[in-house]
Parts: structure tokens; C-alpha cells; sequence
């Protein structure tokens, strides 16, 4: 299951705006690092479907975001709640260690 893509333009919409909490995947397609976690996010997308919304954000093509919200490099992975980013992780992280971070900010 491919994660989808969120623009500078839908960003409001689809996460600030949204129901469920939502991980942004701030990463470049060129980011070794970026590649690794790619499917460790798809993993979680799938474990977490009712409680979270997962969004990959291409920072080269998307540049207004990652500057809004200070990202200096990639992967960051921003969770917001509620429309406000409640949560940052910076880095490659294995599965465990980014479900330790995510989980006790979702209702599950």
C-alpha cells in the first residue's frame, strides 16, 4: 500500500483540517534514509488505518511547508493533532522506535 503525497496547496486541508491525527513524511527522493523508512511507514499506515493518516511530503517539489515548519533535513516526520504539529522525529528510525514515539499520541 503506497502512501499518498500531500502539496504545499492541500497541506491545510489534508492535515491540518483533518479528523484523525496525521504523520507527515518530510523526505527527497534523492534521501537514502528516506527510502529506508518508506515501508516501515507503509507498515504503520496499515496497523493504524482507523486512528492515523499518513502523508509523504516531497520537500524538493513542496518547498513552503518544510519552511514553515523549520524542517532542516530529511526524513522529518511531523505528527499533528488537531492541527498542530504535537510530535517531530528527525532521522531514520527502525519500526520499533517510531512506533514508541507515535504511539501514546494516538487513541488506540
Amino acid at each position: 500500500m503506497a502512501l499518498e503525497n500531500v502539496t504545499d496547496t492541500a497541506f491545510a486541508t489534508d492535515v491540518l483540517e483533518a479528523q484523525v491525527p496525521v504523520l507527515v513524511d518530510f523526505y527527497a527522493d534523492w534521501c537514502g534514509p528516506c527510502r529506508m523508512i518508506a515501508p516501515i511507514l507503509e507498515e504503520i499506515s496499515v496497523h493504524f488505518s482507523e486512528n492515523l493518516k499518513i502523508y509523504k511530503l516531497n520537500i524538493d517539489k513542496n518547498p513552503q511547508t518544510p519552511i514553515r515548519y523549520d524542517v532542516m533535513s530529511v526524513p522529518t516526520l511531523l505528527l499533528f493533532k488537531d492541527g498542530v504539529q504535537c510530535a517531530v522525529s528527525v532521522g531514520s528510525q527502525s519500526k520499533n522506535k517510531i512506533l514508541t514515539w507515535l504511539t501514546p499520541h494516538l487513541s488506540v
